[in-house]
């Protein structure tokens, strides 16, 4: 129930208020187990939650490698949710880490627990907030991170909650929602029938109400907020939505090429300041194929349009020259026809774009889809197109779900962060969604708007609050078909770009429930070995 409650919070079902009862439930759930107990009932929780959530995983057009990357992924995010209960059935006040026989002993640790104390449940209720956190930090970092879907993201549509998220980043969000979810725990607990002092509910979750009603009245406010007049920029966002079974067939470039130029001359016809296209548009590397280069700036000549764009590129290495390096890179191109700059993306997809450990374990080449690898980029390199008075950042795929990485991206020129994707792996899923939902968070997090470009899926902006807008299509419910969105986005209107608490000191609250977490953990064991 805790595990399908808690995937039921997530896009495309987004019944966000579940996610603040899950943990509630498995805590109920390993009450009366012990501490091993607890870990596998954490387990079952975490990958039924890992195999719902991630089950576009399946819509890769690949045979076989989909299927065990969905249960290998899922089974490695279980482990997580697997610690915080094995952690916090150890730390729970009153009651002894053991399995429990009988009724009596259920009964018995009811007693044990409300007698402990309502300071030390309040304590234990944030020491469970806080452990989520911790788990949820190194989820983000170990083995590359997988920040995919922490707890948070779950209310990325309630924006006066999720307004925190700007001094403490998503995390914040995550530990509001588990220290109410506890103390609901310790609610439930004190109305149950054996509890020797049946207080008023009330009291069990007075404190973590009274804080999120603190926080939802701060929240309200910047949303409240009337829209300072100021300079806006115009922008076409163009969607060719390739399916991904043509992207490698090569006798079909010309035509998907031909396509996306369509769409872009249409697109000029609106006379946008900027035309971009998606992650990996073109079929082939824009600088060293005359047939696509010449093209692509031809039109940004003809049509007096700058161009920013998603397309491989190479070069050779300069540890080996013998090698040629290949890059999923951006480039910007000028009105006159100039490539000004060139990002290369940084965080690239393990298995989707590179295979970790091919030189001693080859056989590994099989599960994955790819040929060859790519290579990652050295740094953030901001696109400015001075003549409009831009400045932009560009994301590639989902480098925007790292928090911590977004945050360097940002600086107080920054007019906001541009990310192109290609989506067209997963089909008509809900990685589409849930990527957009933790864009979301970028935003707020930093206080500039995120524009997406996505090859299908959702293309949109979402505003420094977090709203999100021109997601469908005009007069269209479909958001996977092909066209184009002519947006118009606010440049520098408040002079706040950049300037959040979160954007300036970055995951502090993060590494706070780390060292908080940990010294929680080394309390314990040494109070064990102290014991006689």
């Amino acid at each position: 129930m805790a595990g399908g409650a808690w995937a039921l919070a997530y896009p495309t079902f987004n019944v966000a208020g579940l996610a603040w009862l899950a943990p509630a439930l498995m805590l109920g759930a390993a009450f009366g187990a012990s501490p091993g107990t607890a870990f596998r009932l954490g387990y079952v929780t975490g990958l039924t939650q890992s195999l719902v959530t991630l089950h576009w995983l399946l819509f890769i057009p690949v045979k076989f490698a989909p299927v065990l990357g969905w249960l290998a992924l899922s089974a490695y995010c279980a482990l997580y949710p697997a610690a915080w209960l094995w952690f916090c059935r150890r730390i729970c006040p009153g009651v002894p880490p053991r399995e429990f026989r009988s009724g009596g002993d259920l009964e018995r640790a009811i007693e044990s627990f409300m007698a402990a104390g309502w300071w030390r449940r309040s304590g234990w209720a944030l020491a469970c907030a806080v452990a989520w956190v911790a788990g949820e930090m190194v989820l983000a970092r170990l083995f590359t991170g997988f920040p995919w879907a922490p707890l948070g993201v779950t209310q990325h549509r309630m924006l006066p909650v999720i307004q925190f998220a700007s001094v403490t980043g998503v995390y914040g969000v995550s530990f509001m929602m588990v220290w109410l979810s506890a103390a609901l725990f310790c609610a439930g607990v004190s109305v149950l029938p054996r509890s020797p002092a049946r207080r008023p509910l009330m009291l069990e979750v007075f404190v973590p109400m009274l804080a999120l009603l603190g926080l939802v009245t701060s929240g309200l406010r910047p949303l409240l907020r009337p829209a300072l007049p100021g300079e806006t920029v115009k922008l076409a966002l163009i969607q060719p939505s390739i399916p991904q079974t043509m992207i490698w067939d090569p006798a079909e470039s010309t035509r998907r090429f031909q396509a996306l130029l369509q769409l872009s001359e249409h697109a000029a016809t609106n006379r946008p300041d900027v035309l971009i296209w998606p992650e990996a548009a073109v079929p082939s590397l824009l600088r060293w194929d005359t047939n696509i280069y010449q093209p692509v700036i031809e039109l940004a000549r003809r049509r007096r349009v700058w161009l920013i764009m998603g397309a491989d590129d190479a070069e050779r290495s300069v540890q080996e020259p013998s090698r040629i390096d290949y890059f999923n890179s951006s480039f910007l191109v000028t009105p006159r026809g100039e490539v000004a700059a060139t990002y290369r993306k940084r965080r690239l997809v393990i298995f989707g774009e590179y295979v970790p450990l091919r030189r001693w374990l080859p056989f590994l080449k099989y599960l994955t889809p790819i040929e060859g690898g790519f290579t990652p980029g050295t740094g953030v390199v901001p696109f400015a197109l001075p003549e409009l008075g831009l400045n932009v950042s560009v994301l590639i795929c989902f480098e925007d779900v790292f928090p911590h990485l977004v945050r360097h991206y940002v600086n107080p020129d920054t007019d906001f962060l541009l990310n192109l994707t290609n989506n067209g792996w997963f089909g008509e899923s809900a990685a589409h969604w849930q990527h957009a939902a933790a864009a979301v968070f970028r935003a707020v997090e930093n206080g500039v708007p995120l524009v997406r470009c996505a090859n299908n899926g959702i293309s949109c902006w979402i505003d420094a609050q977090g709203r999100m807008n021109d997601v469908f299509f005009p007069g269209s419910a479909n958001v996977y078909q092909p066209g184009i969105k002519v947006v118009t986005v606010p440049t520098r209107s408040d002079g706040l770009r950049g300037k959040t608490l979160y954007r300036r000191y970055g995951d502090w609250f993060g590494w706070m429930c780390v060292v908080l977490t940990a010294a929680l953990a080394g309390g314990r064991v040494l109070h064990r070995e102290r014991r006689p």
